[in-house]
């Protein structure tokens, strides 16, 4: 059955709320929800078999989502883990010559403990971890690097960048400001930087799939799958100008998946950012993804809606555990979900038709 999640929307100007009993300008918003699975995950972090709750307008997603699920059971289940986590936030600062920034970048670089030191006057829950410079004429920016505890982290680190930015204006007096936001960050954009510095929580999920599975419940081969990745993701991608990217549908996913659990939406553009990658051991085949940038929190703005909490609470993220690791559980299930659909599509487009038939059965209404 699917589900229907209603929220209000309210209208904000300027600051002030214009929704009144004699002037509603507030509307209700159906977005529909299905949860799949069990998706089997694996791992040193989590061992669970858990139903993925999934809000899309695109009726296929569950259903092949589904799939994937199914067969990645039967293989054994999906070993998921996290390789590194933060969540960033540039700043910029301007000199009268490069000498200056120069100066300056080297001299923060040597101060990273008492960097730590301000920036934990901001929040109890995060950390500085590392900050990056780049220089640009005489224009310094800085990329600062932040655990964020069980929140993605956007505000905390912001909050926590302002703060530093204060700081180094008054030790430095040849810096002056320039945006509490430099775009390096990078937030919302796509770009490199994020996949090889890290923003948010990197991410990599596999499976290996018997070939006696892939025809089973894949309608394909070990050989045809790959093949397919190599040609459509790593050489289509390629020719199309993708930006550290090579996956199918990615977004597809990790949207129904921030919906559905109170995310920024909006971080979908660099979390699809990521890799598929397929090789055929033996007489199986070897399936996973890579997600860098996998931004989520359970705690913060959004969560206190009731679906959001009623599905964070089902999949077990709002339980008493050490700082972070809610949130740890939260993208270990969306990489293993991620993976899951990713799995399906590849598999279906491996078969001529197969694709257009499932959404013409589950979209196209009477044409």
């Amino acid at each position: 059955m699917i589900l229907l999640i209603a929220y209000r929307v309210k209208g904000y100007i300027n600051g002030m709320n214009t929704t009144s009993a004699n002037n509603e300008t507030a509307e209700h918003a159906l977005v529909p929800m299905q949860s799949v699975g069990p998706v089997p995950i694996r791992g040193p972090e989590l061992d669970a078999d858990l139903m993925v709750p999934l809000a899309s307008y695109e009726s296929p997603v569950w259903p092949s989502t589904q799939r994937g699920a199914r067969v990645c059971e039967r293989a054994g289940g999906i070993v998921t883990l996290i390789l590194d986590e933060r969540m960033t936030r540039s700043v910029i600062f301007e000199a009268h010559s490069v000498v200056v920034v120069a100066a300056a970048a080297q001299s923060l670089s040597e101060r990273l403990d008492e960097l730590r030191d301000v920036a934990s006057e901001t929040t109890r829950f995060g950390r500085l971890v590392n900050l990056n410079t780049q220089i640009v004429g005489k224009l310094l920016y800085v990329r600062f690097e932040m655990t964020t505890g069980d929140a993605s982290g956007h505000n905390m680190v912001t909050l926590a960048a302002d703060r530093l930015m204060q700081w180094i204006l008054g030790e430095y007096a040849g810096l002056s400001y320039v945006s509490i936001s430099g775009n390096l960050c990078t937030d919302k954009k796509a770009s490199a930087v994020n996949g090889l510095l890290g923003r948010g929580k990197n991410v990599v999920a596999e499976v290996t799939i018997s070939r006696e599975l892939c025809k089973k419940y894949l309608r394909t081969t070990p050989e045809a799958l790959h093949a397919l990745n190599i040609k459509k993701n790593l050489v289509g991608t390629s020719l199309a100008g993708g930006l550290r990217s090579a996956n199918a549908h990615f977004a597809n996913i990790l949207l129904a998946f921030y919906l559905a659990t109170g995310q920024d939406a909006a971080n979908i553009i660099e979390g699809s950012q990521g890799y598929t990658y397929t090789d055929v051991v033996g007489d199986d085949l070897y399936f996973s993804v890579s997600i860098p940038n996998v931004i989520v929190g359970t705690v913060g703005n959004g969560k206190d809606l009731g679906f959001v909490e009623d599905n964070l609470k089902a999949l077990g993220c709002r339980e008493k555990r050490e700082l972070g690791e809610n949130a740890r559980r939260l993208a270990i299930i969306c990489g293993a979900t991620v993976l899951c659909g990713e799995l399906s599509l590849l598999a279906a487009q491996t078969n001529p038709g197969e694709l257009m038939r499932a959404h013409k059965t589950l979209e196209r209404k009477g044409s």
